[in-house]
């Protein structure tokens, strides 16, 4: 894209930047939108047979079908379709999607020519990355509203869910919706300028919000909800505060959130398998299979099982302040 202008300076001044229209939503989406269509197609027929579902749904639209097999499975939908390991105990019934539109989304050349402008030519897909399918608040129960998967993201800095590592690391963070995201969805919500304050101390998780979270009195009052459209990506500083406003609407709100840094760099999680994505130097080094990208998942996925987990983040429990 020739014609791409990143506003660099604007970008360094609120530590947030959205990119209207840096993808096609239909040449770029549509075939997320297709082989996710495809998976819930598998998932609600197998859960179905096996007793979980009253039905497989199969006379409904890939939205509300997605809203039925939420509610009836509590939510247990979500690790089935994210691309990351949850923070919990990996076992080999973790399940996870590593399907070849995802992944070539990842690497996207248009998506590329944007991060590039941001972080230089030698580009590393870093592994935090998540695909968010959530349904309306109203069809959650209560105790899953704080979850982060499926329900409200709660206030915090990308910076603050990785490891001590990666604190020298430029890491870019770039959020994609893939249906609309207007404000009634539950779209993001940014505090232009906090990236300037650096890292601040977060809670870790409790029984109401299941992520590590920033306490409400440090975020200011300058919290800006940012709706976009499929197609638009918002691009974040590693330490801008964000969180996500609830899902108020009666459909679902759909979107990948990634992240990318230059090649060499740590990720924040030595554990997961990230990728070469381009590199102008070494163009042979780039991963272009997503039959292997799925394989290295699979690698870590056993290599993590002979131990216990890590500890994903570097906070620790029992700051009075978060009680």
């Amino acid at each position: 894209m020739k014609d791409l202008h990143i506003d660099l300076e604007r970008f360094q001044e609120e530590g947030y930047l959205v990119v209207q229209g840096l993808l096609d939503p239909e040449e770029d989406l549509r075939p997320i939108r297709e082989e996710y269509a495809a998976l819930l197609d598998r998932l609600a027929r197998r859960w179905y047979e096996e007793g979980r579902l009253s039905s497989a749904y199969e006379d409904l639209p890939f939205e509300p079908r997605l809203i039925k097999v939420s509610s009836e499975t509590r939510g247990e939908y979500y690790s089935y379709i994210d691309i990351s390991f949850t923070q919990t105990d990996v076992s080999d019934q973790m399940p996870m999607h590593h399907g070849p539109a995802v992944f070539h989304l990842l690497r996207n050349a248009r998506l590329l020519d944007a991060v590039e402008q941001f972080i230089g030519p030698e580009i590393y897909s870093n592994p935090v990355q998540h695909v968010r399918i959530k349904p309306p608040e109203s069809t959650l129960p209560k105790e899953m509203h704080g979850d982060s998967h499926v329900g409200v993201t709660a206030w915090h800095q990308d910076q603050g869910v990785v490891t001590e590592e990666a604190d020298q690391s430029d890491i870019l963070t770039v959020w994609l919706p893939v249906l609309d995201a207007p404000e009634e969805k539950g779209c993001l919500a940014v505090v232009p300028g906090s990236h300037k304050r650096g890292l601040i101390s977060h809670c870790t998780p409790t029984a109401q919000l299941k992520h590590v979270y920033l306490r409400d009195e440090l975020l200011g009052p300058d919290r800006v909800p940012v709706p976009m459209k499929a197609g638009d990506a918002l691009f974040m500083d590693k330490m801008t505060m964000h969180g996500s406003l609830p899902n108020l609407s009666d459909g679902i709100r759909w979107s990948l959130d990634l992240r990318y840094n230059p090649i060499g760099q740590a990720t924040g999680r030595p554990w997961f398998p990230g990728f070469v994505a381009r590199s102008r130097a070494h163009p042979e080094q780039a991963l272009d299979d997503p039959e292997e990208w799925g394989r290295l998942w699979d690698e870590a996925g056993a290599e993590l099982m002979k131990g216990p987990t890590p500890i994903y983040n570097r906070w620790k429990t029992g700051d009075p302040l978060c009680a």
